[in-house]
């Protein structure tokens, strides 16, 4: 017995995301849209109207009782949709996290250098992950990395919030700050 001819690459047919002229199976729709007068329609008065006007009758809200149908043109519908996904995309905010690396004995230069570095991270949105790690015996000095991430946590108290305190993992204590909020 022979199988029915599926066709692949670029041949293949794409999906629609909603149903469009034929596709539709409800009896009754309502039908809106621009030079429509929106009311409930049987699906062969909607199919009429589309048609009369060139356009195509789409399923936009099959869950409704009866489904919500728009005579639109379809094609530009979804390049009208696909543009805004993209333009909302665009907007979305990406944010990334900056890591600065301290050691537990960082002078105070290197520490106000850092600082800088973490202020202008955090003025452009990003989070910071500082930590400080120790290197063989300077696991001995647990309590003074600590203090040096404290310090960072209060020298950007005006632009940052920490979002976890300094813990230990393993040879690193590490802490997470992020932008405060805007009112």
């Amino acid at each position: 017995m022979a199988r029915p001819f599926k066709p692949q690459g670029r041949f293949a047919r794409t999906q629609n995301p909603h149903k469009i002229n034929d596709e539709i199976t409800a009896h009754k729709v309502r039908v809106v849209g621009d030079g429509v007068e929106a009311d409930v329609y049987s699906i062969r008065e909607a199919l009429s109207m589309a048609e009369e006007q060139n356009l195509d009758l789409v399923e936009i809200s099959p869950k409704a009782d009866p489904p919500v149908c728009k005579i639109i043109d379809y094609k530009k519908f979804l390049y009208e949709q696909k543009k805004r996904q993209k333009e909302m995309k665009s907007k979305a905010s990406k944010i990334e996290v900056k890591e600065i690396r301290f050691g537990p004995n960082t002078d105070d230069h290197d520490f106000n250098f850092k600082l800088k570095h973490a202020e202008k991270f955090i003025g452009e949105g990003n989070k910071v992950k500082a930590y400080v790690f120790f290197k063989g015996r300077t696991i001995l000095f647990k309590d003074k990395g600590e203090i040096l991430l404290l310090k960072l946590a209060q020298a950007l108290e005006d632009v940052a919030v920490v979002e976890s305190m300094p813990k230990l993992e393993g040879k690193r204590m590490i802490m997470f700050l992020a932008p405060k909020k805007k009112k």
